[in-house]
C-alpha cells in the first residue's frame, strides 16, 4: 500500500540571513514536490537563495537562487540503463527523468540571503 506524505520544516535565519536546517528522518519515500511558502509576515526577503539536499548522499533536491515569493517544484533526476547510459526517449532524444527516492536519510535547507531574522516553510511532498 503507498500513500503520499508531507514532511513540513519551518526555517528561520540567523542575523545574517543564513540558516542550515534539517527536516525529520525520511525512512524511504520518493520525492514528489517541494513547496516554499513565504511566511505572511517577516517571511524571507526578496532574492532569497535556497540549497536543499540529501544529508546522506549530498545529491541537489532543489538549488535555486533569488526567490521572491511561494514557488513549487518537482526535482527530478536522469535515469540510466544497466550498463550507465543515459536513459532516452529516443536514440538522440530528450532524457528520461524520474522522481529522486529518499531512504533513512534526511533533507539539508541551506538559506542564504534571507534577511536577519526571518522565516518560510518547506513542504516535502514523498510517495
Amino acid at each position: 500500500m503507498s500513500y503520499v506524505r508531507r514532511v513540513t520544516v519551518t526555517v528561520t535565519t540567523d542575523a545574517s540571513g543564513a540558516a542550515t536546517v534539517y527536516s525529520d528522518l525520511v525512512e524511504h519515500g520518493l520525492l514528489s514536490q517541494i513547496r516554499y511558502v513565504k511566511a505572511v509576515s517577516n517571511g524571507f526577503d526578496a532574492g532569497v537563495d535556497f540549497t536543499l539536499t540529501a544529508e546522506a548522499t549530498g545529491e541537489t533536491l532543489w538549488s535555486e537562487l533569488n526567490v521572491d515569493a511561494d514557488a513549487t517544484r518537482a526535482p527530478r533526476q536522469a535515469t540510466h540503463s544497466p550498463a550507465g547510459v543515459a536513459a532516452l526517449y529516443a536514440a538522440a532524444g530528450t532524457a528520461v527523468n524520474d522522481k529522486i527516492a529518499l531512504a533513512n536519510d534526511r533533507v539539508k535547507i541551506v538559506i542564504a540571503a534571507g534577511g536577519a531574522v526571518k522565516t518560510g516553510t518547506f513542504h516535502l511532498i514523498l510517495e
